[in-house]
């Protein structure tokens, strides 16, 4: 699978060892950086594109799944969501990235790096990679109408107020 990845100053240790770890694992890993050390970085443009790439990959057909990190994982989580088409999910435990993958179909999940240590972190990565999205209809409905709100401001036979 591919996983697409990125984050800001925060994180950036943890990005080189998850980096390695899912290289290990078989994955081919996509940086977006950042590539060095930077108190003041902005984390917007990396995240987004890690996001964006998540995006046009699955819609190839392409297996892909993005990691977006920083101190709390907020800002990364509120930055991938701006991309038509991702679904990030705010991961802080290994029940909250299964459950990200299994009723939402989250195709990135946003990590506080200052939060969990690497073995935590490293853990709700592998799990999240790992499961499949359920393919419930209820999901599968709900997600459909996320989409469609996307896409046009609206959900048909909702109440959405604007």
């Amino acid at each position: 699978m591919r996983i697409h990845i990125a984050t800001d100053h925060a994180g950036l240790d943890f990005s080189r060892h998850l980096q390695e770890h899912l290289t290990a694992a078989g994955h081919e890993v996509v940086d977006h950086g950042p590539v060095e050390y930077d108190p003041i970085d902005d984390y917007p443009a990396f995240c987004i594109n890690a996001a964006a790439a998540v995006v046009r990959d699955q819609q190839a057909g392409v297996e892909a799944l993005g990691v977006v990190f920083g101190g709390s994982g907020n800002g990364e989580q509120i930055a991938a969501n701006k991309v038509r088409g991702a679904r990030a999910a705010l991961v802080w435990s290994e029940s909250t990235a299964l459950l990200a993958r299994q009723h939402n179909d989250a195709n990135v999940i946003a990590i506080g790096a200052r939060q969990h240590t690497v073995e935590e972190a490293t853990a709700f990565i592998d799990t999240f990679i790992a499961e499949p999205f359920s393919f419930e209809e209820r999901h599968v409905r709900r997600i459909a109408q996320l989409a469609e709100y996307e896409a046009t401001g609206d959900i048909a036979g909702k109440h959405v107020d604007r």
